[in-house]
């Protein structure tokens, strides 16, 4: 299973799913004031491709925004194409 961890420096973070010490895939945002994230970009390594990560990264965004109680606006096309397809994501946007 793909476990997605996350990491945050200053006004930008990333999640990312990493394998045997290697980075297969990103999703990185930055923080837009205090109450929002931009989501800029995802990328998703050829092996991992068709497995969901994309999927679970921004899955794990939408986690951490309901947490930290802020929205999101995803700039990515990847990521604005899973809240298109998955109306139970949207409550953060």
């Amino acid at each position: 299973m793909l476990e997605v961890k996350q990491r945050e420096e200053d006004s930008k973070g990333s999640f990312y799913i990493e394998i045997e010490g290697r980075k297969m895939a990103e999703m990185t945002y930055s923080k837009a004031g205090t109450d929002r994230i931009i989501i800029d970009h995802t990328e998703v390594d050829g092996e991992l491709r068709g497995q969901g990560a994309g999927r679970l990264m921004v899955e794990s965004a939408v986690a951490y925004a309901r947490a930290k109680k802020i929205s999101i606006i995803p700039l990515c096309p990847f990521a604005r194409s899973v809240f298109d397809k998955n109306p139970e994501l949207r409550d953060v946007l």
